[in-house]
């Protein structure tokens, strides 16, 4: 029955079409930029941004759920948030998701709202959020090209069915969708590095 499973799985790759290798390989890049744009987006700069909280879930009403969807989040200068609960009685609640959210954000309950100083970055902070920003850029990128190898593996599980040119067209095709890909991880490192150095 195993043997069964292993043969249906072993069809279905041999079933693909280049066209359909390509079209997953790329919508697997978009995912992995996605993916790290959202990294990126959590690493505080010094400056207030209501992106600093994305990610954050809060235990109230018996569920985890979004902090943006419990509360409005204003920037009020670039140095201070402040969130605002649809319902003041999930107002700790908030606190403590943001406390434990390991982000290094102090939330202060004044009335009925939660105020978050945003502390300015010294130089030496600043160069380890910049080492951060590069590592994951590289973790990253080290994603797109295991998914470029991987559909260059499936390209040549097919070979038998398509002529050595176009399997070379594939190929170039795929390499040149993972330079594109790498450049926009390069353009988003670069901007949130900007951001950092202030």
């Amino acid at each position: 029955m195993k043997e069964k499973k292993s043969d249906d799985k072993k069809q279905e790759k041999e079933d693909k079409t280049p066209e359909q290798i390509l079209s997953e390989s790329k919508e697997e890049m978009k995912k992995a930029v996605e993916k790290f744009e959202e990294e990126i987006r959590k690493i505080r700069t010094g400056r207030a941004h209501p992106s600093l909280l994305d990610g954050i879930r809060v235990f109230a009403y018996d569920s985890e759920v979004p902090l943006n969807q419990l509360a409005i989040i204003s920037v009020v200068s670039p140095s201070e948030l402040t969130i605002e609960p649809y319902d003041p009685n999930i107002k700790t609640a908030i606190e403590k998701a943001i406390l434990q959210s390991g982000r290094d954000l102090i939330p202060s309950s004044e009335g009925k709202i939660i105020r978050i100083k945003i502390p300015p970055l010294t130089q030496e902070t600043r160069e380890n959020l910049i080492k951060l920003v590069r590592k994951k850029a590289e973790e990253f990128k080290v994603s797109i090209r295991n998914i470029r190898d991987k559909a260059r593996k499936e390209i040549k599980d097919i070979k038998g069915k398509i002529s050595e040119d176009k399997m070379r067209k594939i190929n170039d095709e795929i390499q040149k969708i993972a330079d594109e890909h790498i450049k926009k991880i390069d353009s988003i490192t670069q901007a949130k590095e900007k951001e950092i150095m202030g």
